[in-house]
């Protein structure tokens, strides 16, 4: 005799019971709020270095903190565009230090016009991004090839171009002090920013307007989650593509000019590890690396995130070593949480 008690009515109230158990309302509220995880982690990290670490939460720490993740949070911004679009972007280190390279010998050893100097710099950083832009969008090739091509490509570039020497803080004053501007520093309560600080709150405010409230950032989400379906509702898809590779070659191009302020000269051979710290500061706010989910906001918590980690484990006198060893731990983490989450779409 057959048994059909499980697919009667109280089958079917224990699938719902299963359902809606406390970890899969957990599990809807992440995929609803991917900002959540990384500002449980932020908030986390806060207390327990400032519980084992001396001066963890000085004006003087916190600023510096702020100072020390300027061009990670201009550079995670870029990258945020990329991969909510399902892509991803290795060249933004790149092209960041070849647009500084260009502003500062422009300026400095050619005798251009500062200003001048710097909108090259910033028009070179967006060709650079609508490079990657074509070759993803009008040849169909993989981001990740493309990206981790012209990657190679601009810094041989940069290091031809430059002829791998750095132009000293003392030139720059010399001829195009304007060159520094984002590294000067304004007292804010006690605190001393930058102008760059101010410029990476700034431009994540900024998009993060763009990104919610604009039909441009809606369109970059619904590629990131089906390009097909996007463009069958209407989007054009490669327009957008190409447009968003462009912006994120300028906000690039951005960070070379803050670059410059953050070290005092334009070297060649600096923020080599860029690619590498803006998508750990990407993964670790939230955003998802399979693309359409995620947000502006949790890319600056997870940049501040990496922050706060660095400091926190150099306070408490841990070996550089480990802390690069913490900071993998957590992008391994964060990808884990992700793919959890993203089971509730499945």
């Amino acid at each position: 005799m057959t048994d059909h008690s499980s697919s009667g009515p109280a089958g079917v109230a224990s699938f719902d019971e299963a359902d809606h158990s406390p970890l899969r309302r957990l599990q809807h509220f992440l995929h609803a709020n991917p900002t959540a995880v990384p500002l449980i982690v932020l908030i986390l990290s806060l207390i327990l270095f400032g519980a084992v670490a001396d001066n963890f939460f000085s004006a003087f720490n916190m600023s510096l903190i702020i100072q020390q993740v300027t061009i990670i949070g201009i550079l995670g911004v870029a990258q945020t565009l990329i991969i909510l679009s399902a892509g991803i972007d290795l060249s933004v280190a790149a092209v960041m230090v070849l647009s500084s390279v260009v502003m500062g010998k422009l300026a400095v050893m050619l005798g251009v016009p500062p200003g001048l100097a710097i909108v090259l710099g910033l028009a070179l950083g967006t060709i650079c991004g609508l490079i990657n832009g074509a070759l993803v969008t009008v040849f169909r090739l993989p981001p990740f090839i493309v990206t981790l091509g012209t990657w190679s490509i601009f810094f041989a570039l940069n290091l031809w171009y430059s002829e791998s020497e750095t132009i000293r803080s003392q030139d720059i004053d010399q001829v195009a002090p304007v060159l520094k501007f984002f590294g000067e520093r304004v007292s804010v309560f006690g605190a001393q920013l930058t102008y760059g600080s101010f410029l990476m709150l700034g431009l994540f405010a900024l998009f993060w307007y763009v990104l919610n409230q604009t039909a441009w950032g809606r369109h970059v989400y619904a590629i990131g989650d089906d390009p097909d379906a996007a463009r069958l509702s209407g989007v054009r898809v490669n327009r957008v593509l190409l447009s968003n590779y462009g912006l994120a070659g300028l906000l690039c191009a951005l960070g070379g000019w803050a670059a410059i302020g953050r070290v005092g000269s334009v070297s060649p051979q600096s923020f080599y590890e860029g690619n590498l710290d803006a998508i750990t500061a990407v993964v670790i706010g939230g955003t998802s690396l399979f693309g359409g989910r995620g947000s502006i906001l949790g890319t600056l918590v997870g940049t501040l995130i990496v922050g706060v980690f660095r400091s926190g484990l150099k306070l408490g006198g841990v070996d550089v070593l480990w802390q690069r060893f913490a900071v993998g731990l957590l992008i391994i983490i964060a990808v884990a949480i992700d793919r959890w989450i993203r089971k509730v779409a499945a």
